[in-house]
């Protein structure tokens, strides 16, 4: 996979932004990772397609080269479920579930990205009919493997599962399918922590959703965040609030009817959402290293603060 001279050049920016007490990822593949994931050699990763298959493949190379281990046969957890609005059965759809034990408790913290979107579409008037889905979810499967990466070489307390998820925008499939189908009993979960959209907004601002249900998670975010950019903001989770509330609106929502608690790192709607715009050319490069290096540093903290009994 090759970057373009203008990725190489941010890629070098932000390398100072790597060894901040070694508590960072690698932007640099990060970077690479979310460029390949929505490439239009991938046609917009839908479910079922050939497209998602390679993105597929991607991850489960990528989880194979960290050594993570796992639950199931060959990290793959195979479900299949029916679109009513497509009126269509789809038999072939896949999670890919990643594990790292902890070093100190069997307690989980569960790290889920969708990694499909919606495909090829009505055409611009440019004549574009993909739909890339680099913010959508790319940033999230390219953040999910970067945090995989980094506990994998620095032993969480927690035993953590890092899932990415197919179906999401057909229903949030892959998410009912993992949790109808976890290998371990939902109360061993002490936390899920979904990002879906994470590296553009005009504003500088990443959501942390979900502390509406769970305050005490929101004492530990801001501690982590003191000082951070983008700035972490709450809310999009109080009941009665219509399309602003977001407790059901990603891969979160199963865990949150499992009574699980969850934190949803996300941005708010921007101009190019499910459009052809969505591409990696449009994605905000520093914004999005800094968001996903933010993302870890809440990850360590709660890693670290929530109980481990």
């Amino acid at each position: 996979m090759q970057l373009t001279i203008k990725t190489t050049l941010c890629c070098l920016l932000f390398l100072s932004i790597q060894e901040i007490n070694g508590q960072s990822i690698d932007s640099k593949s990060l970077l690479e990772n979310i460029e390949y994931l929505s490439g239009d050699d991938l046609k917009g990763r839908k479910t079922g397609s050939e497209g998602n298959a390679e993105a597929r493949a991607f991850i489960l190379s990528e989880f194979k080269s960290m050594e993570l281990e796992t639950q199931y046969p060959d990290f793959q957890q195979e479900f299949s479920f029916e679109n009513r609005r497509e009126n269509k059965t789809y038999e072939n759809a896949v999670n890919i579930v990643g594990f790292v034990a902890g070093s100190e408790s069997e307690k989980l913290i569960v790290i889920t990205a969708h990694y499909d979107h919606v495909g090829i579409g009505r055409p611009t008037e440019a004549g574009d009919s993909i739909y890339n889905g680099a913010d959508d979810n790319a940033s999230g499967t390219a953040a999910l493997i970067e945090l995989a990466k980094y506990f994998k070489k620095n032993r969480p307390k927690h035993s953590m599962i890092f899932a990415a998820l197919d179906g999401e925008e057909m229903g949030l499939q892959g998410a009912k399918a993992l949790v109808k189908d976890f290998p371990f009993p939902l109360e061993q979960i002490v936390l899920n922590i979904n990002m879906d959209m994470i590296s553009r907004n005009e504003k500088g601002e990443l959501y942390a959703s979900g502390t509406y249900y769970n305050p005490s998670l929101k004492t530990i975010l801001e501690g982590a965040a003191t000082g951070s950019t983008p700035k972490l903001l709450f809310g999009h989770d109080e009941p009665n609030t219509g399309r602003d509330n977001w407790t059901q609106s990603s891969d979160h929502g199963p865990f949150f009817s499992a009574n699980v608690p969850h934190i949803y790192f996300g941005v708010e709607d921007h101009v190019d959402y499910h459009k052809p715009g969505d591409s990696f050319e449009n994605i905000d490069q520093k914004f999005y290293v800094n968001a996903v290096n933010l993302i870890l540093k809440c990850t360590l903290a709660l890693d670290t603060e929530l109980t481990q009994e």
